[in-house]
């Protein structure tokens, strides 16, 4: 029984999204499609009256950013890094879990198609809300999941929720209420990285998984797919 147990554990750290099934340390940025073009623009140039912003952390970002680039009203999705302490942090940094930060995604967003109350909701019918430090087979606070807000409409918005939900489902919420401070773009070969690497042994495994989760929840959020 011990063998197996160990068995089973190494499988199951081969599918953690630390692990990669690639060593990322060493691999070279992808040069970007027109998609990452676009997303790295918007990371850059915020001054578009018609957006809004919204962040979230919740496990591995390629799994988070995967959804909401699918969903209707989001003009971009960005992984990175937040609720942390530490300057500039490189992914290597912030996997050692000393950082403070979280792999976390930026929301690009028109509130004329889509408000921050759905993509709240989102957020938390993908999640698996009640795992501390982690999701899924990702451990470590690094992983952990927090809602940032950026006012108090906002974070009113998320506690609320959150009272909801222990309400009716009678389990604690393990994840974080933090006001947003600073947002890090995570490195390039991240940007899109479900769509870039269809065939990772994790994407199949854990972040597709996720996907489809929020199409069965969400169908008419789900933006068509030649757009």
């Amino acid at each position: 029984m011990k063998n197996w147990g160990l068995l089973l554990g190494l499988i199951f750290f081969c599918y953690s999204c630390e692990n990669k099934a690639e060593d990322k340390s060493n691999q070279p940025p992808k040069a970007n499609n027109a998609k990452n073009q676009k997303v790295n623009t918007f990371s850059l140039n915020e001054a578009q009256d018609r957006y809004a912003t919204a962040y979230f952390a919740g496990g591995c970002f390629w799994c988070v950013e995967a959804i909401y680039e699918d969903v209707i009203g989001v003009e971009a999705a960005i992984s990175g890094y937040a609720g942390g302490h530490t300057a500039n942090p490189t992914y290597q940094q912030t996997n050692t879990g000393t950082t403070g930060h979280a792999e976390a995604v930026k929301i690009i967003y028109d509130p004329n198609f889509i408000d921050f109350s759905t993509l709240l909701d989102i957020y938390f019918k993908t999640l698996n809300w009640s795992q501390e430090n982690g999701q899924g087979p990702d451990f470590g606070s690094q992983y952990r999941s927090i809602a940032f807000y950026n006012n108090p409409q906002e974070k009113k918005l998320i506690e609320n929720y959150i009272k909801r939900l222990e309400l009716t489902t009678n389990q604690p919420v393990a994840v974080e209420v933090k006001e947003f401070d600073k947002f890090w773009v995570a490195e390039d070969y991240h940007q899109d990285y479900e769509a870039n690497n269809p065939n990772n042994p994790y994407i199949q495994n854990v972040s597709k998984k996720r996907y489809e989760m929020f199409k069965r929840q969400f169908p008419d959020l789900v933006k068509p797919t030649n757009e």
